[in-house]
């Protein structure tokens, strides 16, 4: 075999790898020692700054295939036929840690899949959880700063985590997922995925229908306690990091059926909950599962920095047939990802492999800036319109469009007739056997019990009384039985 020649970045031949360029044997080193110079300045730019929340994940490519025709609801060409596959790549993700982090960890886990349509990319992130805290974008900023580490102490702090819950009772419903049997998931591959918020689907006549997207893992469900979770994170905090990489190498692909919940748009109006509230869910009951497909991972990534670290997702890219709903928090987080992304790669960070189209012909005005690699001819012109048979808009829209009515300013969402911030949770409480409830009940009094104020304790325990009667008076119990330990 021939041995390959070591060079610099510009392409020059290494001489010594091993040795500093020295004045004398023994002197101090020269700056003239380009090849040093340009190892240490490189090795200081190595690492880009970690996700705000998101940090730790986890990634992997595979294929979505079609199962079954959902052109009667969307003209989204990657879903226009039966046996049709597209190229993916997921993202798995703890959401609060830093990079740091231990996988095995009480927290939802981010479930970012990226589809490379023939039509251009298509972003779809959610969680492991239908619900999430909050529903407007305003306050995500302030529910992440309660939930990461404390600027004093440098720590998770059960007063912050707490005191943000009690001034947001619209948080019980996810707090009840968080805390309960699927909060601590047995690895990736055994959680299901959930768009979590709700999106537009339009079929080719215009018709426009809103949609959930319900990955079920077809590997079954299973999780850890919190007594599980604590020794696995002490005994390896890459657990689910190495569980999916082994099992891809072993040939034993993961995979989730994909199913949908369509509500006809005329229906949301009058819909009993908010079907745009990110706390909420539609009942199966009212609009049963539909299955499209399947989802499978079949081949892990050969670089974790420029295919994990790298990969950047933002529900804003959406493709023709699919598109926005008036959900709040989705609104916010069409400009927020893609913004953070531009932080923190650049902003042609879609020109990078994992995140550039595979089959789609980019063609744009976008010139320029940080790491760009796609500037044109010398006689492509960067401004429209113009006379040099330049790309031109297609006059098509995407979506069906929204309407909207009534006066600007800030106003709170629309209540519906059975919207409140703790019905749901309260059904999902009654739905768990009697050990569940045992298990949640002591997940949620271990770290309120730790909470040093006496009123941020009685407004959280106020939540989960006004969700069910029994639910509240065990949390209270369990937390004074703690408290006088």
């Amino acid at each position: 075999m021939t041995q390959r020649v070591l060079t610099t970045e510009s392409g020059a031949p290494v001489a010594d790898n091993q040795n500093s360029a020295t004045a004398g044997v023994g002197g101090p080193i020269l700056l003239q020692d380009q090849h040093l110079l340009e190892k240490l300045a490189r090795f200081n730019r190595e690492r880009i700054p970690e996700r705000v929340v998101h940090a730790r994940g986890s990634g992997a490519y595979g294929y979505f295939e079609v199962t079954d025709d959902v052109t009667g609801f969307t003209r989204a060409d990657f879903l226009s036929a039966v046996g049709k596959r597209t190229e993916t790549f997921i993202r798995f993700s703890t959401v609060a840690d830093s990079l740091g982090g231990a996988d095995a960890v009480r927290d939802p886990r981010g479930f970012a899949l990226k589809f490379y349509t023939d039509e251009g990319n298509y972003d779809l992130v959610g969680n492991n959880t239908p619900v999430f805290f909050v529903k407007d974008p305003i306050k995500f900023p302030d529910f992440i700063h309660s939930q990461k580490r404390d600027p004093f102490t440098g720590r998770q702090e059960p007063d912050n985590v707490w005191d943000f819950w009690a001034h947001a009772p619209e948080a019980t419903h996810q707090v009840t997922w968080l805390m309960g049997d699927r909060g601590i998931p047995a690895s990736y591959r055994h959680m299901n995925g959930y768009g979590s918020h709700t999106y537009q689907w339009t079929n080719a006549e215009g018709e426009a229908f809103f949609v959930k997207y319900h990955f079920k893992t077809n590997q079954g469900v299973r999780s850890l306690s919190s007594e599980q979770a604590a020794e696995l994170a002490g005994r390896d905090g890459n657990s689910h990091q190495t569980d999916l990489l082994q099992a891809i190498e072993r040939g034993v692909n993961p995979s989730w059926t994909l199913h949908v919940q369509v509500m006809p748009a005329a229906e949301a109006s009058d819909y009993r909950f908010n079907p745009f509230d990110l706390t909420k869910v539609w009942p199966h009951s009212d609009y049963p599962l539909q299955r499209v497909g399947r989802l499978v991972l079949d081949r892990n990534p050969d670089n974790v920095f420029a295919e994990v670290e790298q990969a950047a997702f933002s529900p804003n890219n959406f493709v023709p047939g699919i598109g926005p709903s008036p959900d709040k928090m989705l609104q916010g987080r069409l400009f927020a990802y893609a913004d953070a992304h531009r932080y923190r790669l650049g902003v042609n960070h879609t020109q990078l492999p994992v995140n550039a189209p595979r089959t789609a012909v980019v063609d744009n005005y976008g010139r320029d800036g940080l790491h760009a690699t796609r500037n044109g001819a010398r006689h492509d012109k960067n401004y429209e319109p113009n006379s040099y048979a330049g790309p031109a808009q297609t006059d098509a829209a995407l979506s069906a469009p929204l309407a909207v009515h009534g006066w600007t300013g800030a106003h709170a969402a629309p209540a519906h007739t059975k919207d409140d911030d703790f019905f749901q949770a309260g059904e999902l409480y009654r739905l768990m056997s009697e050990d569940e409830k045992g298990r949640l009940v002591a997940n949620i009094a271990g770290g309120l019990s730790q909470v040093t104020r006496d009123d941020v304790i009685e407004k959280n325990l106020a939540h989960f009384h006004a969700a069910d009667a029994e639910y509240g008076k065990r949390i209270e119990e369990a937390v004074r039985a703690l408290r006088e330990d």
